[in-house]
């Protein structure tokens, strides 16, 4: 271990007792995270008389790169990656997997390790999925979400973070979980467990990147769709974040490929339409090429990989950095 890794190791120690990130290979070069924070003191609310049983699938066959989705989450955490030098800004993000996985590294860790290097505490959120049985339903991952803004801000002095300058990031269906949260951040959807709970879950912004957003068939992700909602077209509007935007939505920021043959641009065309009729700022990028999950590294030698640099100019402007 070098002196970074013993520091970072130091400073993650009393969340020793916390359950470890995701299992799999790791790369030489690439930092693995050090430190985790389980969202629910007794456990998530609303467990399944079965509960899922946690399944890490590596799909690199890459020795040097890995490409990890993780089912059954029935942990859900915080995995953080912090900075050196903390500029007091926190992001959480919710990686994307269709509401079937989350994924670990592309749509995780890769932001991670980017925004810590540039001196945000990043909080990647291993969320629970709808299709597993909880309580909760289709609001089992927006609770999730809630409870980890909550949570960040009530353990701001731990991190070296400003408890107001706190925003989220999701890609694909973790950018539902995202553009969800901007929308439907007041709505109560567990009971309050502990102090944290009296803290508002509400992001300073919000960044859904490539997201699914509507609910609504043709322009649904109709896998995101079918876990979500089973279908149920009575469900479509709850749970569509553009029909839901309130008058103090947080400012957005919109990324999304022309030629995603995945999740349809129009998914961020509603948003973003939906928010400007709010009066709530918006910024959008729409790129002619790049497909679905381009993340950091998919998206290099295309212009989509100007996003992550074009988000943290943006995000400067509303206060973040």
């Amino acid at each position: 271990m070098n002196r970074r890794h013993l520091l970072l190791a130091a400073l993650a120690a009393p969340a020793a007792a916390q359950t470890p990130p995701p299992s799999g290979k790791t790369v030489a070069g690439l930092p693995a995270p050090l430190e985790t924070l389980d969202l629910w003191p007794k456990g998530a609310p609303g467990g399944p008389k079965s509960m899922p049983t946690e399944i890490v699938t590596e799909r690199s066959t890459d020795a040097q790169l890995t490409d990890r989705a993780v089912g059954g989450i029935s942990r859900p955490r915080l995995v953080v990656f912090r900075p050196l030098r903390p500029n007091g800004a926190a992001m959480l993000i919710t990686p994307g997997g269709g509401y079937k996985w989350v994924v670990v590294d592309r749509e995780g860790y890769e932001l991670g390790r980017w925004l810590a290097a540039r001196g945000v505490t990043a909080f990647i959120l291993f969320y629970r999925l709808p299709g597993d049985g909880w309580a909760a339903g289709p609001d089992v991952a927006l609770s999730d979400a809630q409870r980890a803004i909550r949570l960040i801000r009530h353990r701001a002095a731990d991190y070296g973070v400003d408890p107001q300058r706190v925003g989220a990031l999701g890609f694909s269906a973790g950018g539902h979980v995202c553009a969800d949260l901007g929308a439907r951040f007041a709505t109560a959807t567990y009971k309050p467990v502990d102090a944290a709970d009296r803290l508002s879950p509400r992001p300073l912004l919000a960044a859904p990147i490539y997201p699914v957003v509507s609910m609504s068939l043709p322009v649904a992700h109709p896998g995101s769709r079918q876990l979500l909602i089973g279908g149920d077209t009575a469900l479509e509007a709850a749970h569509s974040p553009h029909l839901n935007v309130p008058a103090n939505a947080p400012p957005h920021f919109l990324v999304h490929a022309e030629d995603d043959n995945v999740v349809p641009v129009e998914n961020s065309l509603l948003l973003r339409a939906a928010l400007r009729a709010r009066g709530i700022p918006v910024e959008t990028h729409l790129f002619t090429h790049g497909g679905h999950g381009f993340g950091l590294n998919k998206a290099m030698g295309k212009p989509a990989a100007a996003w992550p640099d074009l988000f943290m100019a943006w995000a400067a402007t509303m206060g973040l950095v």
